[in-house]
């Protein structure tokens, strides 16, 4: 409880117009209590008692991501919303943004595949720096493995040659870093827990440029849902998918961008395919695989799926070591 009363109150923070390391006025408006999603998961109502076990798999679905469904909209209020709230957030690497057109759009949940050690985390890293200094955005970093490093990030504001910065290095550095929001979480339901706490906090955050929050990160979202699905455990499919659909609906409503990395398994013939299997694959609005030659510093990047950009596309980037 006091671990999930701190998160809260960086959220509220941050959202209110203050940052992790600075004091801010606390919002007025009450932070609800934290729902915890294993009741949810598992509470059944009397209908349920009449149902097969999809539709009460479908029933609490609709319980953890909340029954309210956001109004319908025409085609020209799309047209609108994706042209004033929803923009493209560069990633700091070159290849990748070329790729896509400008980088990762708000409102859409971008999934990059790869196995170990081919530049996943470094390219969340690429984008936590991007929008936090470039965007005076926030970024929210929710790492499951200990993979976020402030020292590699220092080393990237340190190694960029501009020097029409007039804050200097270490007054950039400081303004970055207090512009992300690392938290370290290591089972689904915690993340769920986040999630809950930052949909409610969302809702009233002031609509600013300067502390509204631009990236959610999650590295790395298999990490959390692999050990929940598969064997004794029969509601793992069903988390998988609600986290999914609240992350989604996270990104859409709130107009933010959501990346999260997923890694490789074995499939048929010895070749590799991206874990947590097909139910998920159809969760991402992008779908990107990374991939980099051993020994080497240039990541291959392809597209998997987009919304309006043909798959199989490949652009090559450089990272640093």
């Amino acid at each position: 409880m006091e671990e999930r009363g701190r998160v809260a109150g960086e959220l509220e923070r941050l959202i209110d117009g203050g940052t992790p390391h600075k004091s801010a006025v606390a919002s007025q408006v009450p932070m609800p209590p934290p729902r915890n999603p294993r009741s949810a998961i598992h509470a059944k109502s009397p209908i349920t008692k009449e149902l097969g076990e999809e539709d009460v798999g479908m029933e609490e679905v609709s319980v953890v991501i909340d029954g309210r469904q956001p109004s319908w909209l025409n085609g020209v209020e799309l047209l609108e919303d994706a042209k004033w709230n929803k923009h493209v957030l560069p990633t700091g690497c070159k290849g990748i943004d070329i790729l896509l057109g400008g980088g990762l759009r708000e409102g859409q949940l971008t999934e990059i595949v790869g196995p170990s050690s081919s530049g996943k985390t470094q390219v969340c890293l690429h984008s936590a720096l991007g929008v936090a200094d470039v965007h005076l955005g926030v970024v929210l970093f929710l790492d499951t493995c200990n993979s976020f490093s402030p020292h590699r990030i220092a080393h990237m504001v340190n190694s960029q040659s501009d020097t029409l910065v007039k804050e200097g290095k270490e007054g950039r550095l400081k303004r970055i870093m207090s512009s992300i929001l690392c938290h370290s979480l290591f089972d689904i339901f915690e993340l769920l827990d986040v999630l809950h706490q930052l949909e409610c906090k969302l809702k009233h955050q002031v609509k600013s440029s300067g502390n509204r929050i631009r990236l959610l990160i999650v590295d790395s979202i298999s990490s959390l849902i692999t050990p929940i699905l598969g064997g004794k455990n029969s509601q793992g499919r069903l988390m998988m998918i609600t986290t999914g659909i609240l992350l989604k609906k996270i990104a859409n409503e709130y107009n933010l961008s959501v990346l999260v990395t997923n890694h490789m398994v074995g499939g048929e013939g010895g070749s590799l395919k991206p874990a947590l299997g097909e139910s998920w694959k159809n969760i991402p609005h992008v779908r990107l695989s990374l991939s980099r030659d051993q020994g080497s510093n240039v990541c291959n990047v392809s597209i998997l799926k987009h919304t309006i950009i043909a798959s199989g596309r490949t652009a090559k980037f450089v990272i640093d070591n």
